[in-house]
């Protein structure tokens, strides 16, 4: 039976969910990961990786919800495994707070996470500027170790993965009979679309082992994300200095002020209105040669990847149905 060659382009977490959710569920498929930064160097590696969202415009809630359920439940497994320390992924317990009571008092995936509930005067004392407080255990998932775990996992499952930076589909097209493309930012550029655009991150890492709970303004300027090896505080959306989002996160959580710098992250997400996960096809020599689109997530890559990863799959199942009888053989 001729094996089916697919090619994802894109190392983060969204390219190597995707590309072991096809290796594993796919065996007939021939799987090759493409890209030119692989961890620790990729976009993920410096995500805070807590499983939270906002929500996008133009996507059906539900389809959202899907998202992050088979996400949370995904990484929950592994959270409840011996796997659980190698891979980074592990459960924590937090706050979001809310400058004024919001309209909406609970985020679609507020059933996803575990016991989500309104936060009492009592916890509400710890911030007096703030009146109205969530209070839920959520999953962190650190890419400096999930990445390596992934790897591991894809090439458990035959899957292979080649530095080649890829700058024209249709290239690619002569050589694999699939294309999926999870190359986030480098889409504006691959695809030529315009909606997608750099959103600026930075974070700090402290050494403050006395800080168990999360805490995020709703905004998602500010929050402090205690993890495995160091607290993260973040974060911004536009240009700041180290030392502004030092100090708001200080004034959140005073205790902050005997922390020790352990490092930086800046880079650039990959924004988008709403994230693209759907079929499209590029022509190679007068054939149509199948492409399956996933990428724009944003600031959600973690919290989205393996729901958005599965619908992937079901869009590459689609394409292999539709191929001709001779092409299956």
């Amino acid at each position: 039976m001729h094996r089916v060659k697919v090619a994802v382009v894109g190392a983060g977490v969204v390219g190597l969910s995707t590309a072991v959710v096809i290796a594993e569920a796919l065996p007939h498929c021939s799987v090759t990961v493409l890209a030119d930064r692989f961890t620790p160097n990729t976009t993920s590696d410096g995500a805070a990786g807590i499983l939270f969202a906002s929500q996008f415009p133009d996507v059906p809630v539900e389809q959202q919800r899907r998202w992050f359920k088979r996400t949370f439940d995904h990484l929950l497994l592994i959270a409840s495994s011996p796997e659980a320390g190698v891979a980074g992924v592990f459960l924590s317990s937090g706050w979001q707070i809310f400058r004024e009571v919001p309209p909406e008092k609970k985020p679609y995936w507020s059933d996803c996470v575990l016991s989500f509930g309104t936060m009492t005067d009592a916890e509400l004392k710890r911030f007096p500027q703030y009146k109205f407080g969530q209070a839920f255990t959520t999953i962190k998932c650190e890419c400096p170790s999930y990445l390596p775990w992934l790897q591991k996992r894809l090439e458990k499952a035959g899957g292979i993965m080649i530095h080649e930076k890829v700058t024209d589909l249709a290239e690619l097209g002569l050589r694999y009979d699939v294309i999926v493309n999870c190359s986030g930012l480098g889409s504006r550029e691959l695809l030529g679309d315009e909606d997608v655009h750099p959103v600026r991150g930075q974070v700090l890492r402290v050494h403050a082992p006395w800080l168990q709970h999360f805490v995020r303004v709703a905004d998602g300027h500010t929050y402090i994300y205690p993890g495995a090896g160091g607290v993260t505080l973040g974060g911004t959306r536009q240009a700041a200095d180290s030392q502004a989002i030092f100090e708001r996160c200080r004034r959140l959580e005073p205790s902050l002020g005997s922390a020790r710098p352990l490092g930086e992250w800046v880079g650039l997400r990959p924004g988008r209105r709403n994230p693209r996960v759907e079929r499209g096809h590029v022509r190679v020599h007068g054939r149509r040669v199948p492409v399956v689109h996933n990428y724009g997530h944003g600031g959600w890559g973690i919290t989205l990847s393996w729901g958005t990863a599965l619908d992937a799959l079901d869009l590459v199942r689609q394409c292999l149905n539709e191929r001709p009888p001779e092409a299956r053989l």
